[in-house]
Parts: structure tokens; sequence; C-alpha cells
């Protein structure tokens, strides 16, 4: 055999091996090692602990975390090995603590990264990961200004990285149904839609207390204001309390940028405008406007109000033909009859996913889109931050979503963007 006809052979023959099935390869269940995932967390808090870790634990590996609370971090690291534990039938060792984020990033063996810090950091944080070569899932709302939103879409196209955000009731099939009943025209044109959310955030107003041994404060604030520190933003573990950072404006976007992010997301969905948003933004003057009232250039009209007793997030479509109310605790429409409507194979359905986080893993794998892509984060997050802004100038807010920017209107442009405290950036 002369060194061509061998090269071509030897070409053939790994080619082949390499796209057996798994189960030759090694039962049903086998995982080659191409399709292990390796992920890191960022941010210990809470969410990260009590949802994101223990669901993500059991699809991929979860084999660091990084924060500023040594406590957050021990306890983080019980619960992945445990879950680990369970999910593949042995112990779990070798998982790595990170009192800095960046060393966790400087790891090549971690594919992708989990990011579940309080708001401010989500920018920084997730250019620095693209930067790194990793996948991101960033927590919601995406980002703390439209400046970082865009920054970060602007990152993970430049690095080709895949971006999921945590809007996981996308990934819901009572929110997806009423979406495509929408779509599909079964409740006619709609009119108006009401989103029912909590307030907008206010100024940081805490008295300081003394930082405990286990934080470090400096890597809390990050690029946020330096301010002091106060339990509300960092309550002690025993406590099992979701913090109250968000409902600072420095850190977080208060309910409308919490719950926000999921209502007006889904508002945005059924609508259509994922890749655009409402045009005016009317804050409620007692006479014309009742409530904080929104409208799209088609002349749909969204508002900012509570509209159920039974469920503070939720919202309201009302179309010429029927209403759907669409929670994560209900969903009810008229006619009844729509609420178990099939929607036809020949009918517009929309990106069927039953797992938020599996559909960001396997978009790892492929490099496909996943649902909740890094326009639609920031899309949302813009309308949520602009109707704080809304609520702050108390004026009408005239919006350009084609060019991201707000009409005649100067001050509004200027409160695009944060004030990135250095030697943090932007800079992508």
């Amino acid at each position: 055999m002369n060194r061509r006809n061998f090269l071509k052979k030897s070409t053939l023959s790994v080619a082949a091996f390499t796209i057996l099935p798994r189960n030759v390869l090694g039962g049903i269940n086998h995982l080659a090692p191409s399709d292990q995932i390796n992920l890191g967390i960022i941010g210990c808090g809470a969410q990260g602990r009590w949802t994101l870790a223990p669901e993500f634990a059991r699809r991929a590996n979860l084999v660091a975390a990084a924060d500023c609370d040594s406590i957050r971090l021990q306890a983080m690291q019980e619960i992945v090995e445990g879950e680990t534990t369970k999910a593949k039938g042995k112990a779990y060792k070798g998982f790595k603590q990170y009192a800095e984020y960046r060393d966790l990033l400087a790891r090549k063996d971690i594919d992708g990264v989990i990011i579940a810090t309080p708001d401010h950091w989500h920018a920084v944080q997730t250019i620095e990961a693209c930067r790194a070569g990793k996948d991101v899932y960033v927590e919601k709302p995406m980002s703390h200004s439209i400046e970082e939103g865009r920054a970060m879409a602007n990152a993970v196209q430049k690095y080709n990285r895949v971006l999921q955000v945590g809007n996981m009731q996308r990934s819901w099939r009572d929110f997806r149904h009423a979406c495509e009943l929408i779509r599909n025209g079964y409740i006619g044109d709609i009119k108006e839609i009401k989103v029912s959310v909590g307030p907008p955030p206010v100024p940081y107003d805490l008295q300081g207390q003394p930082v405990p041994k286990h934080v470090n404060w400096e890597k809390w604030i990050g690029p946020g204001p330096m301010n002091p520190y106060n339990e509300e933003l960092l309550p002690p573990i025993e406590s099992r309390v979701f913090p109250n950072w968000r409902n600072y404006k420095e850190y977080g976007g208060g309910m409308i940028t919490d719950w926000g992010a999921h209502m007006f997301d889904i508002a945005q969905w059924a609508m259509d405008m994922d890749g655009s948003g409402p045009v005016e933004y009317i804050p409620a003057d007692g006479k014309d406007y009742k409530v904080l009232t929104m409208r799209y250039a088609n002349n749909v009209i969204m508002t900012h109000e509570r509209f159920r007793e039974d469920e503070g997030n939720a919202v309201r479509f009302i179309g010429t033909n029927g209403i759907i109310d669409i929670s994560r605790g209900f969903l009810d429409t008229i006619p009844a009859k729509l609420q178990n409507h099939e929607i036809g194979e020949n009918e517009i359905r929309l990106y069927r996913s039953n797992d938020h986080y599996t559909d960001f893993l396997n978009s790892m794998k492929t490099r496909k889109q996943p649902l909740s892509t890094v326009e639609v984060g920031h899309r949302t997050a813009s309308l949520c931050l602009i109707v704080n802004l809304c609520y702050e100038l108390n004026r009408k807010l005239e919006w350009n979503p084609e060019k991201e920017e707000f009409i005649n209107d100067n001050e509004a442009n200027k409160l695009r963007s944060n004030i990135i405290r250095a030697p943090y950036s932007l800079e992508v």
C-alpha cells in the first residue's frame, strides 16, 4: 500500500468511527467525551444556589464557582457535589472555589459560564466571558442599562459565542401557547396589553453596617457605585431569603426589570417584537393616562397596571375577538375553548423548548441560536429600563428602536448608560 492510499483509507476509517451512535460506543446512556460540557458559575446567591446550580449539575459538569462570599462558595460546593452525585450515581469531587471570577474564566477546560450575580455585574462579566471563549447563560434581566445590553450583544457577535438569557417562561408550554394563539389571530387584532408587575427601584438609602469577615465588599460592588454594606443587599445565608439589592437603582431595576423581564418579555414575544419595542412611553397624569402607558408603532397600547387580584405578575392581551390572561398560575382565555386548542402544523409555531437549561446546552453543542438570545434579552431589558426612566423623569419619552435612542431628549439619552467603575469597562 502506498502512502497516499494509506492516508485515504485511514481518514475514511476515522470518519466512520466518529459518527457511530452512542449506543454502539457504550450503551444508550453513554455520553461521548466530545459531548461533555464543563461549566462554571459566577454568583452563589439564592438564585445561583437554589435553582441554577442544581439544574445544571444534573445536565452537565458543573466544575467551579466564583463569589465574593466564602460561606456562599462553600454552600455552593456542597449543593453541586450532592446534585452531581445523585445524577451520576457516584460520588463527585474536584469542584473548585474561586474568590476571583477571572481565575475561573482563565480555565481552558471550562466551556461555558452561568452568570447569577446582581444585575450591575451582568454586562462586564458577560463581555469578559465571551472574550475568554466561554458561552454564557446569564440571568434576567440581561443588562442594567441600554448601553450595557448593546455591548453584550456586540461581544457575543464578535467572539461567536452562544448566549441564553434566563427568561425561562419562553420554555413553558402555557406561555408559548398563549403567544401562538395571538400570533395566529385567534383573538383577532390585539388592541391593548396590560402587564402587571411591581414598582420601579429607589435610590440606595440604607445605613451602613460592618462588613462580615467572609465577604469581600469591594468585589460585590465591582463596576457599580460604591455604597456601604447593608445585609439587605447580601443577607446572612441562614436567613434563606432573596436579597433586596434588586430594589435599588444602583444595582437593580426594581420589580419593573425583575418581573418585567419575564412578563414584558412575553408581551414582546406575542407581538413579534423581539427586535424592536414600543415607540412611546407616557407617565400617568391623572387625566388622560391613569397608568404608565406605552405605544407600539402599530398603535397597540400596553400599560403597566395590576388587573387581577389573584395574581400580581401576569399579562392580559385584549383583542377584537377575545382576551387571554397568562401567568405562572393560570391561562385563561375568552373564548374558553382556546385554552386547549391545538395549533396546526401549517400555522405559526414558535420555537419549542420544554427545558430552558437543556436548550442552552444543546445550543452550545450545535452552535445554533438558543430560544432566548442576546438580542431578545437586550430588547426586553431595554423596554423595562425605559419604563423605569419614564417613571424617573415623569415625562413622555419617544424612542427610536432602530437607532436605540430617544428623540430630541439629551437628558434621557445620557441615561441610556451607567457609570462603570474602574478598573472595569464595557470594552468588547
